[in-house]
């Protein structure tokens, strides 16, 4: 179901999440091909419009997954990459939940990516901390779960952040850049951001 593309769903300090909308493929395309050095060998984005229209085709239209734009508040950079196609600040990243399973599952896979622009500086660790708290809010999901390989040192700190705990390890667990890569699992549920 296509989403409204003007507003954060939820705001912090610095960062507001909205939902990818088509028309965001201009912004998102340069920034993913401006931080091919930061993603390599961990993460693909699309940098293509056909490739970007695509990917957010599917996290728009399929009920099994949500996509989230963490985007700055109040920006009015001009840094090339296009900016604030709709409304809400330049793109900062991106937080996917996949797998989305309801009944008494209830619960989603998450992936994310930083620009470059915006490494280093908290936005991410603040738009995950928006994204966990939309989901176990207004989706009424129970557990979310992060994949990660062991070498990512950023994705590992950034999911420890936010609150996941190491679960375990899965041995060539996802085909990515070529190969099957081993990945920890690190997961929260509901309960313990509400404690916590």
């Amino acid at each position: 179901m296509p989403h409204t593309p003007s507003r954060h769903l939820a705001e912090g300090p610095r960062v507001g999440i909205r939902y990818f909308t088509l028309a965001d493929g201009a912004e998102f395309t340069a920034r993913a091909r401006q931080s091919k050095d930061l993603h390599h060998p961990w993460l693909f984005p699309p940098d293509s419009a056909q490739a970007y229209e695509a990917y957010a085709g599917r996290l728009i239209e399929d009920p099994t997954k949500a996509g989230f734009l963490v985007c700055e508040k109040d920006t009015e950079e001009a840094d090339g990459a296009g900016g604030a196609a709709s409304g809400g600040g330049s793109i900062a990243g991106f937080v996917n939940i996949n797998n989305i399973v309801e009944g008494g599952f209830r619960s989603g896979a998450l992936g994310y990516g930083a620009f470059a622009h915006a490494a280093g500086r908290g936005l991410m660790r603040e738009g995950l901390g928006l994204v966990v708290r939309h989901a176990f809010g207004p989706m009424r999901l129970h557990r979310l779960e992060i994949n990660v390989q062991p070498g990512n040192a950023a994705s590992i700190a950034l999911a420890r952040a936010c609150g996941f705990h190491l679960e375990g390890f899965s041995p060539r667990m996802l085909y990515i850049d070529g190969a099957w890569r081993d990945h920890q699992r690190w997961a929260i549920t509901a309960e313990t951001v509400t404690s916590g």
